[in-house]
C-alpha cells in the first residue's frame, strides 16, 4: 500500500525537517503544531528556528503545495509523531506530549494507517502510544483480532546532528522497530523515499533503547574528558596537551572536555535508561552527574576570576548548546550565565548569541544580563568568556583571542593557541 499523505505531529527541530524532506519527495504533508506562530510561519514558507538548508526545503514545499501546517491533525496514510520528551524535576521521562499526540490522532484513524514515533523515548513508549490510541479507539487493533481494522505502529528514532539535519536525514542509517514485523516493513518503505543510508529493522523496544544507548555512550565518554579536566586543573596540568598526547596512542581517542553537555539528546537520554533500570545503570548515572556539574564549576571559576580582579563587566560568547544553531535546550552556556549572574550580581554580563533576537526567559529575569552584538561585547571588555564555538567568533582578531582576558572553554583542535580553561 503506497503512502501519498503524511501528518507530522510536532514541527520542532526534527519534525519540520522530516516534514519538509518528505514533501520534497512529492508526498502531501500536513505539519501539526500547538504553536500558532509556528503554524503561521510554516504556511508562509518560513522557518521558525536556525537550521542550514531547511528554509530552502520549506519554502519550496509550501510553494509547490506539498506542505502546509495546522493546529490539529487530519486523516492521512501515515502519522509521524515528533514531539518533545522532556524529563521531570526528578529526572523521570515526561510522556505527556506523546499522549496528547496519540489522543489527537486517534479520531482520524480508519484502519490501515502507519503510525511512527520518532520522539526519543524510554523502552516501551511505542507500545504505550499504541495503547493510548487503542484505548480511545477500541474498534481498531494491532493484529486484526476480532476482525477489527489494523493500525501499524513503529518506532524510528532520529539520529541527526543539529546544524547538519538536512544532510544527515538523507545520509545516515536508520533503525526502525515495529510492534509487528509488518509495521517495521511499512515504516522502512516510507523512509526509503528519502533515506540513502541503510535501514535496519528490529522490534520497537530495541529501537527505542538503541537511540538511548548511542547518546549515553557519548555522554559517558564526554564525562571522562570532563573529569580529566577537573583532575588536570587540580594537578596543574594542561588538559588539552594531556589529551593530545594521550590520543597519539593508536587505540585511544579521548573526546574534548567542555563547559558541559546540552541539547535534548545527550543531556536527557541517559536519564531514560536510568529511570528504566536504576539498579544497573550506575556508570551512566555517574557520567550524567559529572557532566551536569560542569556548568556550575565553570561559573564558579569565572566568578572567582571576576572577584579577584574586581571586574564590573564580563562578555560571554554563545548561549546555544552547540555551534552555529539557536537551540538552547539544556544548554550549559545558559546555565553558566544564570549561575554567574547570581554569583556576581553587581557585574554586568553582556551575552553575545548571534542566532537569537532575545534572551531566554531564565536569563531575561536577571537585571545584570544583556544581549549584545559581537562588537558591543568586545568593546572595552574586561573579560571575554568563550562558551560556544560559533563560526562568527572565529572572525575575532587573533590578538584579542590570545589575550589573557580571553578565556575559552571550547577548542576545535588541540593545536589552537588560545588561553583555555576546562
Amino acid at each position: 500500500m503506497g503512502i501519498s499523505s503524511v501528518a507530522v505531529i510536532g514541527l520542532g527541530y526534527i519534525g519540520l525537517p522530516t516534514a519538509a524532506i518528505l514533501a520534497s519527495q512529492d508526498v502531501g504533508v500536513l505539519g501539526v503544531d500547538v504553536n500558532q506562530r509556528t503554524v503561521d510561519a510554516v504556511n508562509r514558507g518560513d522557518v521558525p528556528f536556525v537550521e542550514p538548508d531547511l528554509a530552502t526545503y520549506v519554502a519550496g514545499a509550501v510553494t509547490q503545495g506539498k506542505l502546509s501546517a495546522a493546529l490539529t491533525p487530519s486523516p492521512a496514510d501515515a502519522f509521524i509523531v515528533a514531539v518533545p520528551t522532556p524529563f521531570t524535576d526528578d529526572r523521570k521521562p515526561d510522556l505527556s506530549y506523546i499522549q496528547a499526540a496519540a489522543q489527537a490522532i486517534a479520531p482520524h484513524l480508519q484502519g490501515g494507517e502507519l503510525l511512527i514515533l520518532e520522539s526519543t523515548s524510554p523502552p516501551g513508549t511505542t507500545q504505550q502510544m499504541a495503547d493510548w490510541i487503542l484505548g480511545a479507539r477500541p474498534d481498531l487493533s494491532l493484529d486484526g483480532s476480532q476482525d477489527r481494522p489494523v493500525i501499524h505502529v513503529a518506532h524510528c528514532p532520529e539520529r541527526v546532528l543539529p546544524g547538519r539535519v538536512m544532510i544527515e536525514l538523507v545520509t545516515n542509517d536508520r533503525i526502525v522497530g515495529g510492534l509487528t514485523v509488518e509495521a517495521a516493513e511499512r515504516a522502512r518503505d516510507l523512509y526509503q523515499l528519502f533515506c540513502q543510508g541503510e535501514i535496519h529493522l528490529t522490534n520497537a523496544v530495541t529501537a527505542e533503547m538503541a537511540k538511548l544507548v548511542e547518546n549515553s555512550f557519548r555522554d559517558v565518554n564526554i564525562a571522562f574528558a570532563n573529569e580529566l579536566s577537573v583532575i588536570s586543573d587540580n594537578l596543574g596540568i594542561d588538559v588539552w596537551e594531556l589529551i593530545d598526547l594521550a590520543n597519539h596512542h593508536p587505540r585511544v581517542n579521548i573526546l574534548k572536555p567542555g563547559a558541559g553537555v546540552g541539547g535534548h539528546c545527550i543531556a536527557v537520554d541517559p536519564w531514560f535508561i536510568v529511570a528504566s533500570d536504576p539498579k544497573n545503570s550506575k556508570l551512566i548515572k555517574r557520567a550524567r552527574k559529572v557532566n551536569d556539574a560542569k556548568p556550575r564549576r565553570v561559573a564558579r571559576q569565572v566568578a572567582g576570576i571576576a572577584e579577584r580582579a574586581g571586574l564590573t563587566r564580563i562578555t560571554v560568547l554563545g548561549l546555544a548548546f552547540k555551534p552555529n544553531i539557536d537551540d538552547m535546550r539544556e544548554s550549559p552556556a545558559v546555565q553558566i550565565v544564570d549561575k554567574l549572574a547570581r554569583l556576581c550580581p553587581t557585574t554586568e554580563l553582556l551575552v553575545v548569541e548571534p542566532h537569537v533576537r532575545s534572551l531566554p526567559a531564565r536569563l531575561s529575569r536577571r537585571p545584570n544580563v544583556t544581549l549584545a552584538s559581537l562588537d558591543e561585547g568586545l568593546a572595552g571588555a574586561q573579560l571575554v568568556v568563550h562558551l560556544v564555538d560559533h563560526d562568527v567568533f572565529q572572525t575575532i582578531d587573533p590578538d584579542v583571542m590570545g589575550d589573557e582576558r580571553f578565556i575559552s572553554f571550547c577548542r576545535r583542535s588541540p593545536s589552537e593557541d588560545r588561553h583555555t580553561l576546562a
